[in-house]
């Protein structure tokens, strides 16, 4: 479970993979994004413009690895040496410069007034070596540019492993009077075992009041742990007010990316659903398993809850994709083109920048280049909202570029066509804005989120999957009337919630699940 920071979600602020002050601080790092094309090697653009004072950018791989404490022992990622040798913060800040200079989308849009200098490690340095450019609607272009630590990173990425509770809280708002809720759990998990239904309020932790308490240290310590078997106590509210308190102990949760897979009997055939939350590796074999299961069913409509799902591995995306489309659409198609600066950083071919449909699986959690199942369907409903992010919506886009029709229910997405390749230097992963992606039509100009075609609010009154749950009520009213239904009363309210009008997500939750993630060629 994530700490708690502001109802704004700060997006120029999702940053390093820290905990943020409840209602007061937000994370620290951010990141970046741009334009640009793939194709053939080009020739190196002209080096960027400095700060008086400052020193010139020297090539990125004349500084690599120079660290101001280097790592000694095995990487488990080469099984070599950690390549680290003996620097400074000064060398790490000059390949930090160096590195964005040589793969950032909007390279030449970095102010040329910072001075490495005045900034005190290479993370703050980093922070800011960003566009300040906006997007049509007034946000920041670049709200993505962030850094995690290397191990952390790995652990979540490869395995969906952490340290934690299984419990996932949305933010319906984070200043006081605080209302946090369960969004949902892990299965297996403390929370799931303890009953942490979706929905529940948090009222007291450790006995500090959440609503309207002013020791935030104290809470986002709770709400963050660190070590497995750390214990903390929480009083919870039921929907019908009735309170009860338990204690959890934090343990190593491994994330079940797919869940609920069902299939809704309706009077015009089954129509399949499931809870898509992350495109981790082991999301794979999950998502086959989903689409075999539906295939066996033999349903004619599909909904993908993907409301929460911040992204992951553009191949994975890439999977599902395939596994809903039908073979017409997908047959020689592009998925995803992946459009980089005008340097060709990676000299990256057109071919290398261009992501298939996949018919067989990438070897994430699923024997590599099995085939993969088809559903064949023309249209799939989507369930969004503004923790729709990155791969999630290049499904979305993906689907759209090949003819597929996709309905959104709920809210707008936050928008990302972007991604990066993830880059370690002396421990720390860096991620930076490098492609934009674009679907089989050219189109990724979708920085401000796409809209939903019904808007209907987050309902915490009803479990997900629940066919009285408000999204998926209006998703089965859309596939039977062929229009939105009236907005329900979701939160006593009946139109999209403060957070989502103002397109910030409910989830507080680490960037390293916000992502468009690809492997080098």
């Amino acid at each position: 479970m994530r700490a708690v920071r502001t109802a704004r979600r700060m997006d120029a602020a999702r940053g390093a993979l820290s905990a943020a002050a409840l209602a007061l601080v937000g994370l620290l790092g951010a990141c970046g994004g741009g334009g640009g094309g793939g194709g053939a090697a080009l020739p190196l653009a002209a080096p960027a413009a400095l700060a008086p004072g400052d020193d010139p950018i020297v090539p990125s791989s004349s500084v690599q690895g120079q660290c101001a404490a280097p790592r000694g022992g095995i990487d488990p990622d080469t099984g070599a040496a950690f390549p680290d040798q003996p620097g400074s913060a000064t060398t790490e800040k000059r390949w930090l410069r160096a590195w964005i200079d040589e793969t950032y989308l909007w390279y030449a849009e970095i102010p040329s007034t910072l001075v490495a200098g005045e900034y005190a490690t290479p993370l703050a340095y980093f922070n800011v070596l960003k566009t300040p450019l906006s997007t049509p609607s007034g946000r920041p272009k670049d709200r993505f540019h962030f850094t995690a630590d290397t191990a952390q990173y790995r652990g979540l990425s490869q395995g969906g492993v952490l340290i934690g509770y299984g419990l996932e809280l949305a933010f319906l708002s984070a200043a006081p009077p605080r209302d946090i809720r369960v969004a949902f759990t892990e299965p297996g998990s403390p929370a799931a075992q303890a009953a942490f239904d979706r929905g529940l309020k948090l009222v007291e932790i450790d006995g500090i009041d959440v609503v309207a308490g002013a020791d935030v240290a104290a809470l986002n310590a709770a709400l963050s742990p660190t070590r497995v078997g750390e214990t903390h106590s929480f009083k919870l509210q039921a929907p019908d007010g009735s309170l009860r308190s338990v204690s959890l102990a934090a343990a190593a949760v491994t994330r079940t990316s797919v869940q609920n897979v069902k299939t809704i009997a309706t009077d015009s055939g089954p129509v399949g659903y499931m809870l898509f939350n992350d495109h981790t590796a082991g999301a794979e074999a999950q998502l086959v398993a989903a689409i075999y299961q539906f295939k066996a069913a033999s349903v004619s409509d599909l909904v993908i809850d993907m409301r929460y799902n911040g992204g992951g591995f553009l191949d994975i995306a890439s999977e599902l994709a395939y596994m809903v489309a039908t073979p017409a659409a997908t047959r020689g198609t592009v998925f995803e083109a992946l459009r980089f600066n005008s340097k060709n950083p990676f000299r990256i071919t057109a071919a290398q920048a261009t992501v298939p449909f996949h018919a067989t699986a990438r070897g994430f959690s699923v024997s590599a280049g099995l085939p993969l199942p088809q559903l064949g369907l023309s249209r799939v409903i989507v369930l969004a909202g503004p923790d729709t992010c990155s791969a999630s919506e290049s499904v979305v886009n993906g689907l759209r570029g090949v003819g597929i029709a996709v309905d959104l229910i709920g809210g707008g997405t936050c928008g990302k066509p972007y991604g990066f390749y993830p880059q370690d230097n002396c421990g720390t992963t860096y991620f930076a804005i490098q492609f934009q992606g674009v679907n089989q039509q050219g189109f990724g100009d979708y920085g401000d989120g796409f809209v939903p075609t019904c808007a209907v609010a987050d309902d915490f009154g009803h479990a997900l999957g629940d066919t009285a749950e408000s999204r998926l009520a209006a998703a089965l009213t859309l596939r039977s009337t062929g229009a939105c239904p009236a907005a329900p009363q979701a939160r006593g309210g009946g139109a999209l919630g403060k957070a989502e009008a103002t397109e910030t997500p409910y989830l507080i939750r680490s960037p390293l699940r916000e992502n468009r993630i690809i492997s080098r060629p």
